[in-house]
This record gives structure tokens, sequence and C-alpha cells, in this order.
């Protein structure tokens, strides 16, 4: 086998007919891990690079299925005082991925995120809809988590979609080696490139990291003529302010100005992924209700028409 074809790497999911990552329709491949600790990330089984254990509290019996078949001692019963068992996870414990408590919990109450996959696994499950992809003019994204923590599995599964006339996407936080940002590019038709706060301060509260590299980074994607769609996440008293935004708009405006600069999206603020916190016994640090209502974003629209950029803002 094409030694290409064997590189392994460690992913949380794969999605299809996403209308929403790229051009027409595509498959999103999810790697685990990310250096960044965004307050409101949507996806939080694929912050860390470990396997993890999801479950879902209203389905489970407490039958010890997954007590007996975890060789690991992730799961317990624990006995209450009222006489019942209440299953728990021991978030201490380290999860092996083997994937047991979930084959063997009859209420489906189970789910391991993350899973080692070859490039040739991935690839057999993208060529399943390679027709939708002519058809639409999609392709595939690779997302996460963060897609530079796994350089090598992932420039692997790019050169195979390229291979096979697949439009290529990636999405990324930004936050990477130059270098690996560079090779990446030989193989990525679209750059869906995050900027979640043009301070390198507040970006680093609201993150956990500077964005000096991220913005570095996307100077030298455009420098070199990749092509980019810059993503900024809206969140309300977070990024939102008129100052934050229009810096933004201004160094995006400097920065592609020779460059393939194919558009903005700016993503309001949902609370779509809370509930997998919940499930992997994490606590979400947002408690406010930060959504915007249409008449909010009409008037942002209207502040970011005043940049000759291509913007758009998206409304759930």
């Amino acid at each position: 086998m094409d030694s290409n074809l064997e590189k392994r790497g460690v992913i949380f999911n794969i999605q299809k007919y996403s209308i929403h990552d790229g051009p027409g329709v595509r498959t999103i491949v999810f790697f685990k891990g990310c250096p960044l600790r965004c307050r409101w990330c949507s996806n939080p089984e694929g912050i860390s690079s470990k396997y993890q254990v999801m479950t879902l509290e209203d389905r489970c019996i407490s039958c010890g299925k997954c007590v007996e078949a975890c060789p690991q001692g992730v799961h317990s019963l624990q006995l209450l005082s009222d006489g019942s068992v209440e299953h728990r996870v021991n978030r201490e414990a380290i999860c092996i991925g083997c994937g047991q408590c979930e084959a063997n919990c009859p209420q489906e109450a189970v789910r391991i995120a993350g899973r080692e996959a070859t490039v040739k696994e991935v690839m057999d499950v993208i060529m399943q809809d390679s027709a939708f992809y002519w058809s639409s003019g999609g392709g595939v994204t690779l997302g996460g988590g963060e897609v530079t923590r796994q350089p090598d599995f992932a420039a692997a599964i790019l050169e195979e979609c390229k291979k096979q006339g697949i439009h290529t996407a990636i999405e990324t936080c930004g936050y990477a080696e130059w270098d690996v940002m560079k090779e990446l590019a030989k193989h990525v038709d679209l750059f869906l490139y995050d900027l979640k706060h043009i301070d390198s301060e507040e970006h680093k509260r609201l993150t956990g990291v500077n964005n000096e590299r991220i913005l570095k980074n996307m100077i030298g994607l455009f420098q070199i003529g990749a092509n980019v769609t810059v993503r900024m996440p809206l969140i309300t008293n977070m990024n939102d302010s008129r100052e934050a935004l229009e810096k933004a708009m201004k160094f995006i405006e400097i920065v592609s100005k020779d460059g393939n600069l194919q558009g903005i999206e700016v993503l309001p603020y949902h609370k779509l992924g809370v509930s997998k916190y919940k499930q992997l016994g994490l606590k979400y640090s947002i408690d406010e209700d930060f959504g915007y209502t249409r008449k909010q974003l009409e008037e942002i629209e209207e502040f970011l028409k005043k940049f000759n950029l291509p913007i758009r803002v998206v409304k759930h």
C-alpha cells in the first residue's frame, strides 16, 4: 500500500453534506487537538488530543455494562445513600479509545470522542460522496480542533484529495509554525482562516494565546497567493465593539491588498455545542446569553458596509 495511505491521525468525526464550510457540498473531517481555549468553543471534544468519554446521563440506566467492558477503570458505579446506584466517569483515568464501553452500552449513552484512522480509511469515506463534489463544486474541508496540530496526517489527506481532483479547504485558527502553514498551502485550495480578535491581549484573554503568530501567518498566506476566507466569530461584549471591528477590517484590507481574499464571514455567537460540555464533564464558561437579535445583526452589517471588502454577516 502507498505509504501516504498508511499514515495515521486522530479524528473525532466525519460529517457529510455540509454546505457551510467552503463552496458546494462538502465532507468535513474533524481533527482532534487544538492549541487555543476559546471560551465559546462549539467543538469542545476537539480541544484535547486525548481520547475522551462523552456520556448522555438521561439515557444511562446504570446497568454497569461499561464498567465491565472498560480495561482502564474509567467507568464505575457509585452506591448512593438511598440505595440506588449511579454511573460515574473517572476523568483522571486514561481512556485508550478501545471503544468497548461504547460498544457494550445498551442505551447508546456512551460515546468515545476520538478515534485513530488511516488516510485510506478517511479517503474511503470521502470518496463515497464524490458525485456530490463534482455536481455542486464542493469538496473536502479539514477542521477540528486544529488541523495544523497533525500536519503530516493532514497533508497526506489533502494530497490524496488532489490526486482525485477534489477541491480542498482547511479551517484553521492560524496558530502554527509558518513552515507548517506553507507546506499545507501546497495542497489547499481555500483557507478558512479565523480572526477572533485583532488586539493581541484581548485575543489572549479570550483564547489563551496571543495573536501575533496568527496575524503573521495570515500575511504570509496572502503573500504566497493562497485563497483565504477570513472568518470572524462575533461574541457580545468580547470582540464586537465598533473599534475592534474597524481595526480588524483595516488590517485585512491592508494585508490582502495584493492577495486572494475570497471574503470575510462574520459568524454570530451560538450555543449549539453547549450540551457537549456536560457530556464531557466540563463546565461551559459563558453563563450569559450572547446571542444577537436580527436587528442587532443588521446594525452591525450596516456598519461594516463602509469598508470596501466582501463581507457577509451570517444570520442563523
